[in-house]
């Protein structure tokens, strides 16, 4: 790191001091391959003051690091990018938290993992408790942010069951997009895959991940869900995965995922320039 910027530093929290050159990153992204959460968390972590560059409490998200010569910790424990990536598939029961642990000691996903032989992992997005289905597990946080984050529009795919027979305007209006605690929710493709007269079946895909989404939609349209089940998530299948089973991810699917991703980010830097662009006149 420069000498000059580090002597007009003061002793307390500040933006580190960094070396120029084209080996420097984000701090938050430098985290997130080290495998300590997504990139969000990562955020958090350097905004509650438990980040430090060379010493020095990092608090702003601006901050860059050179991998390999500044030296970084969280919570005083030394972080480094060089760990093994692990990229997990989950099928979650219904009745189990997406968590590792739960002070509860209600179930978790944690639970259905082995206790040795795997760094410590995060979920990809979270299924509520009565939710069952696909649930990514990884340590790469740069990954996680790009399937996780809304403007990157991964889609996230649902089979519904919900009481009653919805009809063809209400599955236009899933479509069109509901209005539910003040936040208008869509699903881009919304069909009955299995009719009947006390309940029937729905496929729904969305990619705006809030908070209860799929239940919050249906109810609006007056048909509560019954039993919700993710079968996929971008390219990512369940299939037919058992439940409370897990497997790594092929080789192809990586590939897969993280082509979706990038693909995805190029769209969101497109729309950005066209965003900004002028309009013509006449």
């Amino acid at each position: 790191m420069s000498t000059s910027r580090r002597r007009k530093e003061s002793s307390g929290p500040t933006k580190p001091a960094r070396q120029t050159g084209g080996g420097e990153e984000r701090l938050q992204r430098y985290l997130a391959r080290a495998g300590l959460g997504s990139r969000r968390s990562c955020e958090q972590l350097i905004l509650d003051g438990r980040v430090r560059v060379n010493g020095r409490i990092a608090s702003q998200l601006g901050t860059k690091v050179s991998p390999g010569l500044d030296t970084v910790t969280c919570d005083h424990k030394p972080v480094t990018s060089s760990q093994s990536l692990h990229y997990l598939i989950l099928h979650k029961p219904a009745g189990v938290l997406t968590s590792l642990s739960d002070p509860r000691g209600r179930p978790v996903i944690g639970d259905l993992l082995p206790p040795r032989g795997l760094p410590r992992l995060f979920p990809v997005g979270r299924l509520d408790y009565q939710t069952e289905g696909l649930v990514l597990l990884t340590n790469d946080g740069v990954l996680a942010h790009g399937l996780m984050h809304p403007s990157f529009e991964v889609e996230k795919e649902y089979l519904a069951k919900v009481r009653g027979c919805p009809t063809p305007d209400d599955l236009a209006r899933l479509k069109a997009g509901v209005v539910s605690e003040g936040e208008k929710l869509w699903a881009t493709h919304a069909a009955i895959v299995k009719p009947g007269i006390g309940s029937a079946w729905l496929k729904l895909i969305v990619h705006q991940g809030r908070y209860h989404e799929i239940r919050r939609m249906c109810d609006a349209i007056g048909h509560p869900v019954l039993r919700l089940q993710r079968i996929r998530v971008g390219p990512i299948v369940l299939g037919k995965l058992p439940k409370g089973c897990w497997r790594q991810l092929t080789p192809a699917e990586l590939a897969d995922i993280r082509r979706a991703c990038l693909n995805a980010a190029r769209r969101q830097t497109v729309g950005r320039r066209t965003a900004r662009r002028p309009e013509s006149e006449g």
